[in-house]
């Protein structure tokens, strides 16, 4: 580093040309706490206006023609941050937080002070896994993605709140509704219900007007999800892909590409099963070696959606039907099943990387063969 400083030299002649100037990011929505690190050694913290372009000026300022580079946390803040950041000219990485590791010391002293210096400490010394952030495209069809499963979280929560009314006035079902319940028939005999006090009628009325409303969002969302797999050629081929797998509709399908966009970013398998949340958490000591289920970390709707579909699965599949029977000699249902999960995943990393499409049944033909070559068993 080369440093110009004399008593009448102003401050903009200072030159840091070839040094790497690293900056921890405490993220939070008025205020970032922000450290700065120069040769593994702290330089100060500051407090500053959560804005990108003002931590860019801030550095050519203080620190001209620097390599900077920066890091936060996953969070509530999103991905904004770190393409403004890459547009400052800050080479900005994201880490989740369960990647960052903590002492029982800085659990008791938990400070945005704190925070901010481990990232920065960690950034100088190569300790951190970056999370691979997606494409503005990318991260909007996944935001459409996510909105549905929010709103169908919503209609089930709806649909209780009725079933709740309906029990604490003593209101039985029509049997004939049994296995038709929410039908259009259904909610027209909803609304015909009386009831003492004007109050409880209208409590009703109001969660059957927001159930409608919900309904004809979802068929909204459903129709633009539709839209972007017909209109966008990428996912069109994907999906179909996928479709071609037993328990795969388009909706998983459709999870499936907006929430791993590009397979190929997981090296192999188990990166993958790692990433979704089918790979086993073990603990080891010695010679003993304790396996304690599935890991904690995952993508919660991956995990659920690829489970669910296993269960379809194994009654459309003969070798994944012949699999599962096997698994059931060594197993409770309930691990079985995600062994199959676990294969379908495979699978689904195989077709979406060789791009070929899955046969079911049997897996000796010639065709399943260049297919399932490559998966391993679950």
């Amino acid at each position: 580093m080369k440093i110009i400083k004399e008593s009448n030299q102003s401050q903009e002649e200072l030159n840091f040309s070839g040094t790497n100037i690293y900056v921890g990011i405490d993220v939070h929505k008025k205020s970032w706490n922000v450290t700065i690190m120069i040769y593994n050694q702290y330089i100060k913290t500051i407090s500053m206006n959560p804005s990108p372009k003002e931590l860019g000026k801030y550095l050519r300022k203080n620190y001209p023609r620097g390599n900077y580079y920066s890091v936060y946390e996953a969070g509530f803040s999103g991905t904004w941050i770190h393409r403004a950041l890459l547009k400052a000219g800050i080479k900005n990485i994201i880490v989740n937080p369960a990647d960052i590791p903590t002492t029982n010391k800085e659990r008791l002293t938990k400070t945005d002070t704190v925070d901010s210096k481990k990232l920065a400490k960690m950034l100088s010394n190569g300790s951190l896994q970056a999370i691979s952030v997606p494409d503005t495209k990318q991260e909007a069809i996944r935001g459409i993605s996510r909105m549905r499963e929010h709103f169908v979280k919503t209609q089930t929560s709806v649909k209780n709140q009725i079933n709740a009314l309906l029990n604490r006035e003593g209101v039985e079902v029509d049997p004939k509704y049994k296995y038709g319940r929410w039908s259009h028939n259904y909610i027209n005999e909803l609304r015909k219900i009386k009831f003492t006090e004007e109050a409880v009628k209208y409590e009703l009325e109001a969660e059957i007007e927001l159930l409608i409303f919900i309904r004809k969002k979802l068929t909204e969302i459903l129709k633009e999800i539709r839209r972007i797999i017909t209109e966008t050629e990428e996912i069109n081929k994907i999906i179909k892909l996928l479709l071609t797998i037993p328990g795969i509709g388009t909706i998983t399908a459709f999870t499936l590409y907006t929430e791993l966009w590009d397979i190929k970013r997981f090296t192999n398998k188990d990166k993958l099963a790692s990433y979704v949340g089918l790979s086993p958490a073990c603990h080891n000591s010695g010679e003993k070696e304790r396996v304690l289920g599935l890991i904690n970390r995952h993508n919660a709707r991956l995990r659920n959606l690829l489970i669910e579909s296993a269960w379809v699965a194994i009654r459309h599949d003969n070798a994944l039907t012949k699999k599962y029977g096997e698994l059931l000699l060594r197993s409770k249902p309930q691990k079985a099943i995600i062994r199959i999960a676990k294969k379908i995943l495979f699978r689904i990393r195989t077709i979406w990387i060789n791009e070929v499409p899955y046969i079911k049944g049997n897996l000796k033909s010639p065709q399943n063969r260049t297919i399932t070559h490559a998966l391993p068993e679950a």
